[in-house]
């Protein structure tokens, strides 16, 4: 991982906003109430977009978009993992100090403070998204129990976002799935339903270290565990999670991000590979700021001086 640069470096980026009503000096000699306000971050924000994974689809359509909108000129998308983006979103919130950060919901930062999306005018970070399961060939006839509770498997944002929040105050990824379950069980009845339980039917699911992922994928790992299953969680970067069901390696994942976020991998392995369909409706991505800054689209930010 590599060190954050610190937030407040000089020679910033300025974002320039005329408040509505502002007249010309000419307007201001004839009586206008009207007046003009700079808001300035140029000494803040050093041209730096605070990205996650080197390859996560979200950093690659935030280094696209620096590309496509002329004002970016000259700003850079730094990467790191989803924790320290957080971690670097956290202290900028506390200080009431401007950060863009790469984003997707569901997120618990969307939770616990008040964000907003840049809109994007260009289409480049996409529509909403669906997150999707992914297994390997032949899965159905070895496993079809396994196979039928991950088919099965669907919730909603809200959802993920309860565990994601648990596990970022303190809980263990098994201790917040486990309290989700048991507060959800008609849910998880419907995940298991005409399913029989098995005696230590080996189990292997991948998924990326994103909170979203972590969440998801240990929720129906417990699920599975509660069946009788024997199941080992292995975090990966998302080629390698990719190509581990692709191969058959892993029995398959909850963390396909489609059609944007892993597009590319999708049309690499998507002959080698069953998609059993959308588990959570309405994801998204794109560059998010918090709501107290102002600025309301990609285009409101300023070129490198």
């Amino acid at each position: 991982m590599w060190n954050w640069k610190r937030l407040g470096m000089a020679a910033g980026v300025s974002l320039t906003l005329i408040a509505a009503g502002c007249g010309s000096s000419e307007e201001e000699a004839s009586g206008s109430d009207s007046s003009s306000e700079e808001v300035s971050y140029g000494e803040e924000m050093d041209y730096e977009i605070t990205g996650v994974e080197a390859g996560a689809g979200v950093v690659s359509k935030a280094q696209t978009a620096v590309e496509e909108y002329g004002n970016l000129e000259g700003w850079e998308v730094s990467t790191s993992s989803s924790g320290a983006m957080a971690a670097a979103l956290g202290e900028a919130y506390e200080d009431e100090e401007p950060i863009v950060v790469t984003g997707w919901t569901p997120h618990w930062k969307f939770s616990k403070y008040d964000l907003k999306y840049l809109e994007d005018p260009k289409g480049v970070f996409g529509e909403e998204e669906q997150i999707k399961t992914m297994v390997r060939e032949g899965l159905e006839e070895d496993k079809p129990n396994a196979y039928q509770i991950l088919d099965q498997f669907n919730w909603t944002t809200e959802d993920m976002e309860s565990v994601m929040l648990d596990i970022n105050e303190g809980s263990s990824e098994e201790e917040a799935a486990q309290k989700w379950i048991k507060e959800n069980e008609d849910l998880v009845a419907e995940w298991t339903k005409g399913t029989e339980e098995v005696d230590g039917t080996e189990v292997k699911l991948v998924y990326v270290m994103w909170d979203s992922e972590i969440a998801s994928t240990h929720v129906i790992g417990e699920v599975l565990k509660q069946q009788g299953f024997d199941v080992t969680l292995t975090s990966l970067d998302n080629g390698p999670m990719w190509e581990s069901v692709a191969s058959g390696e892993a029995s398959g994942m909850v963390a396909a991000w489609l059609p944007v976020t892993h597009g590319s991998q999708y049309e690499k392995h998507e002959d080698s590979i069953v998609d059993l369909g959308a588990n959570l409706e309405g994801a998204k991505i794109g560059l998010v700021v918090p709501s107290y800054m102002d600025v309301d689209s990609i285009e409101d930010l300023k070129a490198a001086e």
